[in-house]
């Protein structure tokens, strides 16, 4: 399994993210896609390097779904055959789900794997309501039923990965239109409980 992260500005969550993903030994590589996040943010970006991360990236801000892309192939070129999950740098995804969905995408089902939020808790309520109101129009312009339309956290096999890169969209439309084009082509999409983390309420 290789760790993918999309970052742009990111601080000391994503190198703590990096090592203990390192110290699991359950991963054999991480893509860390630097967005365009200038010369300040250098030293986050180096400290992961030396973690054992692959850095690539953009000169300039291009989005989200660009950031994705761009790991994606870099993935596709160093690991081919290898199944990716996708993780956020901010810290809201704890290291055992990042497994827990790649231990899902590894049981062969071919499907798309959501990292699905409870929405427990102290949930902000523009991040609880921005949810619920995606989920009802994505199942009803598909008919299928997401928990987590919005989670930053999915697993995808390797025979997917091609199909991914002509997904459309730079910025955080690409996730969505992710799930759509699943849905649209018959794509199977199945759902792991991760747990509901949001800090500084979610200001990222």
């Amino acid at each position: 399994m290789i760790v993918l992260v999309p970052a742009y500005e990111p601080d000391g969550k994503l190198v703590q993210l990096v090592s203990d993903l390192r110290a699991t030994g359950a991963v054999r590589g991480i893509v860390v896609v630097d967005d365009g996040s200038g010369a300040r943010f250098r030293p986050v970006f180096d400290d992961v390097a030396r973690l054992g991360a692959v850095v690539v990236g953009f000169a300039a801000n291009r989005g989200k779904g660009a950031a994705l892309r761009r790991g994606l192939a870099e993935v596709a070129r160093r690991w081919p055959g290898e199944d990716v999950v996708c993780a956020d740098a901010d810290g809201q995804h704890r290291v055992a789900d990042v497994l827990r969905v790649g231990e899902r995408v590894s049981d062969g089902e071919g499907a798309v794997v959501l990292g699905a939020r409870a929405f427990a808790g102290d949930v902000p309520v523009r991040s609880r309501l921005g949810n619920t109101v995606t989920r009802w129009l994505f199942r009803a312009a598909t008919g299928l039923r997401v928990q987590d339309t919005q989670t930053g956290l999915r697993g995808y096999p390797a025979s997917m990965i091609g199909w991914l890169l002509d997904v459309r969209g730079d910025r955080y439309e690409y996730e969505l239109n992710v799930l759509l084009s699943a849905a649209r082509e018959g794509r199977p999409v199945v759902e792991v409980e991760i747990e509901t983390i949001y800090l500084d309420d979610n200001a990222s």
